[in-house]
């Protein structure tokens, strides 16, 4: 099976289009190789794609035939990404909350350097 079509199914993306556009800037990756979105996945495969800032690492158990539901993912793959990927992000929409509040307007200049400090 393509690994576009493979992250449909799984439900990492919406639609393969976008997961085809994904694999093309180079987010995904098959055992430390980038990959070409016609490439072949099998059993065993260690995948790993960075999407919302999250690097998602997992293996494959099986391949489905067709588009699973949320509840039946883990029939399929074995998840492995790290619980900091996770706190990370928490940590970030914290920040976020604490300094600006939702719908207060744009980002000022200064706003912006320091966010931009903060990452670098």
């Amino acid at each position: 099976m393509r690994i576009d079509k493979l992250l449909w199914i799984l439900r990492y993306y919406k639609t393969r289009s976008v997961a085809t556009e994904s694999i093309n800037k180079g987010h995904v990756s098959i055992g430390n190789q980038k990959v070409k979105p016609s490439r072949e996945v099998f059993v065993g495969d260690s995948i790993t794609l960075r999407k919302d800032q999250i690097n998602y690492t997992f293996e494959l158990i099986n391949i489905p035939e067709n588009r699973v539901g949320a509840k039946l993912l883990d029939l399929y793959r074995k998840d492995t990404t790290d619980k900091e990927q996770f706190e990370k992000i928490d940590l970030l929409k914290l920040s976020k909350e604490y300094y600006r509040q939702k719908g207060s307007g744009r980002p000022t200049k200064k706003d912006r350097r320091e966010l931009n400090d903060f990452f670098d």
